[in-house]
């Protein structure tokens, strides 16, 4: 359809799971992509080999999203490679789990730094980009985790809220310069992060779903889709939940 066409995409953490399912997304709708993810190794290679079949521009940096200054050269080179940004999903994300009681220092610190600090350090770097273009769409991946909580997880749910009030604050900053922000909030994924769940734990997650079952990432993509396309163009500070009607 070429929902996408004639747009670059700057997707952050994308050389597999829910990021490289946006990236092939938008790249089949048209879309020329930038990912980031920590060292472009085979598996990143192979990513690039995929999006690279659909005949658009496409190019992997390796950076740490968790550091500010590396976040400003990427997207300074992102923006000398393909002369604009149009769509930043800020994708990058890990989990270190444990009990409130039980958490170190380093857990929370190290998943508050890579799931929100990153989304702060592309947003400081690509909102003036977008400023200078008049138009932009931000899209933060957030998690069933920050709108609902989740035990055992107060760093990543913590993460993830904190995506989604930035969202909605760069949707009201920036609204007048013709960027939208909005975050997509994912329930029970299967990705490889949730493939290591006990089975049992598992059967409970479905058990909670009235559709009976996890989403895949490409059901996730499609919501990406649709906010980095014309089609949302109306659609700004909003958190649009992917998880089978869970805690509807």
């Amino acid at each position: 359809m070429g929902l996408l066409t004639g747009k670059v995409a700057l997707i952050t953490g994308a050389a597999r799971g829910i990021g490289k399912a946006i990236a092939l997304k938008y790249a089949s709708e048209g879309a020329c992509i930038a990912f980031t993810d920590l060292e472009i190794n085979d598996v990143a290679l192979q990513t690039i080999a995929e999006l690279e079949a659909f005949g658009t521009k496409v190019k992997g940096y390796a950076s740490d999203a968790a550091d500010f200054d590396a976040a400003q050269e990427v997207v300074a080179q992102v923006t000398a490679d393909f002369g604009r940004i149009d769509i930043l999903v800020n994708n990058a994300g890990i989990t270190r789990d444990g009990l409130v009681m039980r958490m170190s220092e380093a857990q929370w610190d190290t998943v508050i730094a890579v799931n929100m600090k990153s989304a702060f350090n592309f947003l400081h770097a690509v909102v003036p980009v977008m400023a200078r273009q008049k138009s932009g769409s931000i899209i933060n991946m957030a998690s069933i985790a920050g709108q609902t909580g989740n035990p055992g997880q107060v760093n990543y749910a913590a993460s993830k809220a904190g995506l989604i009030a930035m969202a909605k604050s760069v949707a009201k900053e920036m609204g007048p310069r013709g960027i939208r922000a909005n975050a997509i909030a994912p329930g029970y994924v299967l990705t490889e992060m949730t493939e290591v769940l006990p089975q049992a734990v598992k059967d409970e997650f479905v058990k909670l779903i009235p559709l009976r079952r996890g989403a895949s990432v490409e059901e996730v993509a499609s919501v990406a889709l649709f906010l980095g396309s014309d089609l949302s163009s109306y659609v700004s500070g909003q958190v649009i939940a992917v998880n089978g009607g869970m805690y509807c």
